[in-house]
C-alpha cells in the first residue's frame, strides 16, 4: 500500500456545500485556503454590519457592526465559513470585549496572517455605546490600512 500525499490545505468544508449554522462559536470550523497572492502585501476587509450576540447578564440581543481587516500570510479565510462562525454568536452570551477580542484572536491564531485588526462598533446597551478594538501588532510597513469607516454612535442627533 502506498501513502498518498496529504494536500497542504484540506478542501474547504463549507464552500459549495449546504452548511448548518454552528451551535456555538467553539463548534464552528473556519476554513482556510491558500493565499492566491502569497508573498504580496495587501489587506482584506470583511464587514458584518448586522452582527448579533447575547448579553451575558440579561440574555437580550446585542448588535454590532464588525470590521475585520487582515494582511494574509500563507492562507486566507474562506468567507462562507467566516459568515457561519460569526452567525454562531447569535445564541452566544458574551460581553462586547470578550466577543470582539475573541474573534480577532481566534482568526489570528488559526490563519496566521501577517497582521489583523478588528473593530467592534456596538450599538448602545443601557444608553452607552461600546466600541472595542484589537490588533495583532503594528501595521506592517508599506501596508495600506485605511480607516474602518464606521462613525462613532451619534443616536438621532
Amino acid at each position: 500500500m502506498t501513502d498518498t500525499p496529504k494536500p497542504a490545505h484540506p478542501a474547504p468544508l463549507h464552500l459549495g456545500q449546504t452548511s448548518a449554522l454552528p451551535a456555538s462559536p467553539e463548534a464552528a470550523v473556519l476554513d482556510y485556503v491558500p493565499n492566491p497572492r502569497a508573498g504580496s502585501l495587501y489587506m482584506v476587509r470583511f464587514a458584518a454590519p448586522e452582527f448579533t450576540s447575547l448579553c451575558p447578564v440579561t440574555g437580550q440581543p446585542d448588535f454590532a457592526h464588525l470590521v475585520i481587516d487582515y494582511a494574509p500570510g500563507e492562507t486566507i479565510v474562506e468567507s462562507k465559513s467566516l459568515k457561519l462562525f460569526l452567525g454562531s454568536f447569535r445564541n452566544h452570551c458574551g460581553f462586547h470585549e470578550d466577543v470582539t477580542v475573541g474573534i480577532g484572536q481566534r482568526l489570528f491564531s488559526e490563519m496566521k496572517p501577517q497582521w489583523l485588526r478588528i473593530g467592534g462598533y456596538w450599538y448602545p446597551r443601557g444608553g452607552i455605546p461600546i466600541d472595542v478594538f484589537w490588533q495583532s501588532g503594528p501595521v506592517p510597513q508599506g501596508l495600506w490600512a485605511p480607516d474602518q469607516g464606521v462613525s462613532g454612535y451619534r443616536g438621532r442627533g
